[in-house]
């Protein structure tokens, strides 16, 4: 098998099976729970994941908070219409962005959304990212309420009737342009329950951007570029996740991006270590983890570099056996649908 290939990442699915909704009890999505190594399976839903967690296990949840940040505007001079969507705050009011159509702006363009709210073009770069500085008067996130969508993914075509449902109820940190999904399907009583079991629930935040989101499109996977993204580890937690790693104690990432965050810290730093900084790690297999035993995540895109994560979790193969039972299954895919958990343990 060549794991530098993409087409070893592609699986076909039937478009029926991609949720275009969030389901009406954020728990009751189905559960696939499979064994890392041996590739069996169970079938369960989400409000049974507290079954297969145990007192002194450790979860990690990335508390970042999606921003209504796909915005419309209109040029200034010839009122042409713009699409552009939030990916990182540089620095105050100056952000990366998409912006869609490119071509149609320069540097020195300006984009109004609302009186008083507009911005200048002051950098253009390749595909779509485009560097722009917002002028406002007030508080801009209320200008962002006023005038952005949540930036659902392509393949999701319902409009979102609440815009909560595509938060995690944790979310805390603003700054992501795009859910941590795999914790859509915690509710507050669910979360307090799991405490109660003796499980230490511990926060990081990596901010979400095109790091995880965009496409995959090097036939030779190691040549994909992948985009830099903000992530965050206090002092608390990495003592904490220092202390579980002595007590050989179980680490369960919810979400590939919680399980980046660590990655990333601990190949860097060789134990957990507080910091405030970016990560452009891009995990495929062979990869031996170090941070984490157990993975709460979705289903991912065919071909995504997050299938390719899950992948090295486990195996391609095993991925794939899972994947295919889930279809014959009528599992949900991708943002709104169901979850699985790679885990160790007997089945």
């Amino acid at each position: 098998m060549d794991y530098k290939d993409i087409n070893t990442y592609d699986y076909n699915l039937d478009e029926s099976l991609i949720a275009q909704t969030p389901i009406k009890a954020r728990d009751h999505s189905k559960l696939l729970v499979v064994n890392r190594e041996t590739g069996k399976y169970k079938d369960d839903y989400f409000y049974n994941i507290i079954n297969y967690l145990h007192e002194g296990d450790t979860l990690v949840l990335n508390n970042t908070k999606v921003l209504p940040s796909r915005i419309i505007g209109y040029k200034t001079d010839t009122n042409a219409k713009i699409e552009v969507l939030l990916l990182k705050e540089i620095e105050k009011d100056t952000w990366e962005c998409l912006v869609r159509p490119q071509k149609r702006v320069k540097i020195g363009t300006i984009i109004k959304f609302e009186d008083n709210f507009t911005c200048e073009v002051i950098n253009v770069l390749n595909d779509g990212i485009t560097h722009v500085k917002f002028s406002y008067s007030g508080i801009f996130l209320e200008h962002l309420n006023n005038v952005g969508a949540m930036p659902l993914p392509p393949y999701i075509h319902e409009k979102l009737k609440d815009n909560d449902r595509y938060n995690t109820v944790y979310a805390r940190i603003n700054g992501s342009a795009a859910a941590p999904t795999a914790g859509l399907h915690f509710t507050n009583e669910l979360l307090d329950k799991i405490k109660e079991k003796g499980v230490d629930i511990l926060y990081v935040t990596l901010n979400v951007g095109l790091g995880t989101f965009r496409p995959v499109v090097e036939d030779n996977i190691t040549k994909h570029d992948m985009h830099s993204e903000l992530y965050e580890i206090s002092n608390e937690v990495a003592e904490k996740l220092n202390n579980a790693k002595k007590n050989n104690k179980r680490i369960i990432c919810v979400g590939t991006t919680s399980l980046r965050t660590l990655e990333a810290n601990i190949q860097k730093y060789k134990e957990f270590k507080p910091t405030k900084e970016e990560t452009d790690i891009f995990i495929y297999p062979p990869h031996e983890f170090k941070s984490c035993d157990a993975l709460i995540t979705n289903f991912h895109l065919p071909k995504s570099t997050l299938v390719m994560l899950v992948s090295a979790f486990s195996s391609v193969d095993i991925i794939k056996e899972a994947y295919k039972h889930a279809q014959s299954e009528k599992y949900k895919f991708f943002s709104f649908g169901d979850a699985m958990f790679l885990t160790k343990e007997e089945l």
